[in-house]
């Protein structure tokens, strides 16, 4: 089963059918929000919602852990994320559409393992390759059929937040080989991947990262709620069509 992870600008899933609402304890605690259950298409798919419904938890309180594994225990087997980026890359405007193929993690202390405590045998996955490809591939498929231009691959620079990022910051993340910056990358795609979990992004790109373009002198966040809206239906249709595809 399909399952949505929506991020800013995307609280509930408009094309969501026959929608009911799961409450979905777990070991590790509450998720953001109850799970939505629901058909696009009529295939059947959980949407979950980052930040919560109203949008109150901000990207470093974000119980990963326990969102990751509602919704496995639910009975998704792949996932696909929505995420609010920045551009580090001066091509990547507002409005853009990537499917980032690798991650530079840059947060901190947030619980990135479910291999931790009580006894627990010390566990490494791989990580090389940490985007399911399968699962990119038919991303990029459902854009084409949607009509919406989505960039194969990017690198996704994940940063702790909640503040955005300073122009030497961005300028070291650029020399990183960072091609988009956001906050809620990790570790949410190591967890899936400890799940196993089929699991990819579409990246929203909503403003260029501080010290570039329109950012130059600072970063619009009223210019970026605008993009935002608009951008997000857009990944919204491509989910669509990857519902659909057989």
């Amino acid at each position: 089963m399909l399952a949505v992870i929506g991020g800013s600008g995307l609280g509930q899933f408009a094309g969501l059918e026959a929608v009911r609402r799961m409450a979905m304890p777990t070991p590790y605690g509450e998720p953001s929000a109850e799970l939505t259950l629901g058909a696009i298409r009529g295939r059947r798919t959980l949407f979950l919602a980052r930040h919560g419904d109203r949008h109150t938890i901000p990207p470093h309180e974000v119980n990963y852990r326990a969102n990751l594994w509602a919704l496995r225990e639910a009975g998704a087997d792949c996932v696909v994320a929505v995420a609010a980026v920045g551009g580090v890359r001066a091509e990547l405007g507002p409005g853009t559409l990537l499917v980032p193929h690798q991650i530079i993690d840059y947060t901190w202390g947030r619980r990135s393992t479910y291999f931790e405590g009580g006894g627990a045998p010390v566990t490494h996955v791989d990580f090389t390759h940490p985007y399911s490809e399968p699962l990119r591939r038919r991303l990029l498929e459902a854009g084409r059929a949607a009509s919406e231009q989505l960039l194969d691959g990017g690198v996704y620079a994940a940063t702790q937040g909640p503040r955005l990022e300073t122009a030497a910051e961005i300028d070291r993340l650029e020399r990183d080989g960072a091609d988009v910056v956001g906050m809620t990358g990790m570790p949410e795609a190591v967890l899936a991947r400890e799940l196993e979990l089929a699991y990819a992004a579409i990246a929203v790109v909503v403003n260029h990262a501080a010290g570039r373009g329109e950012s130059k002198g600072g970063v619009s966040i009223d210019r970026l709620e605008a993009v935002l809206q608009a951008a997000v239906a857009r990944a919204c249709r491509v989910i669509e069509e990857l519902a659909g595809q057989p």
